[in-house]
């Protein structure tokens, strides 16, 4: 499943993400950014409708929580960032990233290990 996320809607999912379920008011008030009551109302909703979080009903409210992990949605953001600007090659990711950041020491150690870890065995 693609999961596609606006700046607000993956502001609001992080909320979620970090907290497991929250009211309006919750997501709202952990919310970096201020944001209306509505407005955070209306995210939710839109969020619902494209099947990433449901609701249960709390009394008067309701509360929010997530359907989809933020690991799939990580996984859908890179692979449609890899497929449009990238020509569907993970190599040239990594090219650009490596070859367009200052990464210490350690890191590059640990993406080199990374990469050697997903050759066959007889090529290590």
């Amino acid at each position: 499943m693609e999961i596609v996320l606006y700046e607000r809607e993956l502001d609001v999912m992080e909320v979620l993400w970090e907290q497991g379920n929250a009211t309006v008011a919750e997501v709202r008030d952990a919310l970096e950014d201020e944001m209306a009551y509505t407005t955070v109302l209306t995210v939710l909703r839109r969020l619902e409708d494209k099947g990433f979080v449901a609701h249960d009903e709390e009394g008067r409210a309701h509360r929010y929580r997530p359907l989809v992990a933020r690991t799939q949605a990580r996984e859908s953001a890179l692979e449609r960032l890899t497929r449009r600007l990238f020509q569907g090659s993970p190599e040239l990711l990594l090219t650009h990233l490596v070859s367009q950041r200052k990464l210490s020491d350690a890191e590059l150690r640990r993406l080199r290990d990374l990469v050697e870890d997903q050759l066959p065995e007889e090529e290590r």
